[in-house]
């Protein structure tokens, strides 16, 4: 009861935050000047006291959960590099791994979530996710094994299909930008990783960080089977999901998007799992200070997501995407010249992650506004897919750049072209398609 009583007075005072609370249980709102029906207030389960604000909180804290054991391979990709003598291709692939069931897997998860709901599939997938954790923690000793691992590692990155159009079912048009944004701050569960797993490691042992995450994942499946709930009035998809997959899919918004969201998210995840290798390597940095390096360029990507999102409320999201993208070509310029670490590289580094972070954001502000509302979950399967294959690729051309040359510069050149090129295709096919938040 105190607990209740506490979530309840904690989640009062992020209202004002988030757009919240609202009484009314009818989803549609009246025009003052006309009465006719307008955009749908954000809805309030009268039954089970559910509010916009409780939802948003509890989705970010599963999906912070989930990512933050989908990066526990990341800051230990060095140390097992060395433990199990591997070229910089193969450790590459072993902390890129995780990222391609956390990718292609959002695509049936963001469907199953239209389907079935999130208050289902949060518990589900975070109750799923402990198993690789304890594998890869307590079992997997070769490298054969700790791919596995870390494939079925990667089911806590699918969360962020869950999560979605969970939030985006409680909060109407006009502040789904911010409120998406908020929840994206969930992605600071790399950062968490970052900061957490080698110094758990060296101080308790190696097992510690694995059993440590299993534990709060099982928590957290059972916090959120008891108090989620599915926004009043959602709408179930029907049908085959092959078939509604390749409907959503045929959607101009899904493949302008993934194009998006490949370049800002998967930058951003490239840099999180690759980054503290890529230091160690080019700058000569012991893991532990390689890992809070990292971190700091995981906080403040994950600082900037809502920022990015709140920008595009209040301003044209296509020229917020566009200024974020440009600025991510200029400064992955500047790391390419692998200039001292410090200041250049840093500030360069730094610069990346907030464009990276405010990109992502801005991306799924404009999902809310493209997608047909019975289809965000869907859609944020494909285009979330495209985000993490997009993260899953760079760290495999830069081992094999490094492999080839002793050198990284080419692959962060390749991420300045890729940039600008985006910057270009917002500016054109994007704008061209993209429409205002307007009623359901």
């Amino acid at each position: 009861m105190l607990r209740s009583r506490q979530l309840t007075d904690f989640t009062a005072r992020l209202e004002p935050l988030t757009g919240g609370p609202t009484v009314a249980t009818d989803r549609r709102r009246s025009d003052p000047a006309t009465g006719a029906a307008t955009s749908p207030a954000s809805p309030r389960d009268t039954a089970t006291g559910a509010s916009p604000s409780r939802i948003l909180l509890l989705a970010t804290v599963g999906f912070m959960v989930n990512f933050w054991a989908w990066a526990l391979i990341s800051p230990l990709g060095a140390a097992y590099g060395r433990q199990l003598e591997l070229t910089g291709f193969q450790q590459s692939a072993l902390v890129a791994v995780p990222v391609i069931v956390g990718s292609v897997g959002r695509i049936p998860i963001g469907a199953l979530t239209d389907r079935v709901g999130a208050r289902v599939m949060f518990p589900a997938v975070s109750l799923i996710t402990v198993l690789p954790v304890l594998f890869v923690g307590l079992v997997a000793e070769s490298y054969v094994a700790m791919l596995i691992g870390g494939f079925f590692l990667g089911l806590g990155g699918t969360a962020f299909a869950v999560g979605v159009p969970l939030v985006n079912a409680w909060y109407p048009p006009e502040r789904r930008g911010t409120a998406l944004g908020i929840f994206g701050i969930g992605m600071g569960g790399t950062a968490i990783s970052a900061f957490t797993t080698v110094r758990i490691t060296e101080s308790v042992g190696p097992e510690a960080p694995f059993l440590l995450v299993a534990a709060l994942l099982f928590v957290y499946a059972l916090v959120g089977a008891a108090l989620l709930r599915d926004a009043p009035g959602r709408s179930v998809r029907r049908g085959s999901f092959l078939a509604r997959t390749w409907t959503t899919a045929k959607l101009p918004a899904t493949g302008q998007l993934s194009l998006l969201y490949a370049i800002g998210f998967g930058g951003f995840v490239a840099f999180s799992v690759y980054l503290p290798t890529y230091l160690i390597n080019a700058f000569g940095l012991d893991p532990n200070d390689a890992a809070m390096r990292t971190a700091g360029f995981v906080v403040l990507a994950v600082a900037m997501r809502p920022v990015g999102g709140a920008l595009c409320d209040r301003y044209d999201a296509v020229g917020v995407l566009t200024v974020f993208f440009v600025g991510a070509a200029v400064l992955a310029a500047v790391a390419a010249l692998e200039l001292p670490l410090i200041p250049i590289g840093t500030v360069a580094f730094l610069g990346l992650a907030a464009c990276l972070g405010g990109a992502s954001g801005a991306t799924f502000a404009l999902v809310a506004r493209m997608a047909p509302p019975e289809k965000v979950g869907a859609v944020t399967g494909l285009v979330g897919a495209a985000g993490g294959l997009g993260g899953f690729v760079p760290p495999l051309v830069m081992g094999a750049v490094f492999d080839v040359v002793g050198d990284y510069s080419l692959g962060l050149a390749l991420l300045a072209l890729a940039c600008l090129g985006t910057a270009v295709f917002t500016r054109g096919p994007v704008r061209r398609s993209a429409r205002p938040a307007g009623p359901d």
